[in-house]
């Protein structure tokens, strides 16, 4: 580096793992090679114990096959349209009862995953029709919130196709792009 601070240690390290996940760009291997020698020389620092944290172990996420009812077989290709028009109307002006709504912000996309889940699988056993799923608008550093790029897609997975007739953002009343009406499919034999 001209004119700049040396890298630390670590920095080195970092820096070589990047490095070797690149594309080299002709007329740079000799910085590359120059850099391994370097990172070659140092001696490699005795292994540290870990500082106790107050915070517990990140869990695995455990990814199990998800059996699917009779019922799913023709539900495969289904796609989702957004509400109807005078549907989302009177959500917006509460002429149709939220019945349920569920808050996911702070949460961890796997974590999301399993709640987000469990809230949809109940509130269908029950009956409701229409739900509100607060996703967060998750603007921080510039981007788009991770639950809120998410959940949309996993409406279209396998295990939450069955539960879900149709989805779209919700007014501003209701927090914007930041949440979610979502409409749960009617339970086999229910007409009402």
């Amino acid at each position: 580096m001209k004119g700049g601070r040396k890298l630390g240690r670590d920095e080195r390290i970092l820096w070589g793992k990047v490095a070797k996940t690149t594309r080299l760009i002709s007329g740079r291997v000799e910085d590359l090679i120059a850099f391994e020698a370097l990172e070659a020389e140092v001696e490699p620092a005795p292994p540290t114990t870990p500082a106790k944290t107050s915070s517990p172990p990140f869990p695995k996420m455990i990814i199990e096959p998800v059996p699917q009812p009779a019922a799913m077989a023709s539900d495969k290709k289904r796609i989702h349209s957004p509400l109807e028009k005078p549907v989302k109307r009177k959500l917006t002006r509460g002429r149709l009862p939220l019945e349920a709504r569920i808050d996911l912000h702070g949460m961890f996309q796997s974590e999301a995953h399993a709640v987000l889940l469990d809230f949809l699988v109940r509130a269908h056993e029950r009956g409701l029709r229409h739900v509100l799923v607060i996703t967060g608008k998750g603007r921080s550093m510039g981007s788009d919130g991770a639950l809120k790029r998410a959940v949309p897609m996993w409406f279209s997975k396998p295990e939450y196709r069955h539960l879900i007739s149709s989805y779209q953002d919700a007014s501003m009343n209701h927090g914007g792009d930041g949440a979610l009406y979502v409409r749960l499919a009617r339970r086999r034999g229910d007409t009402s």
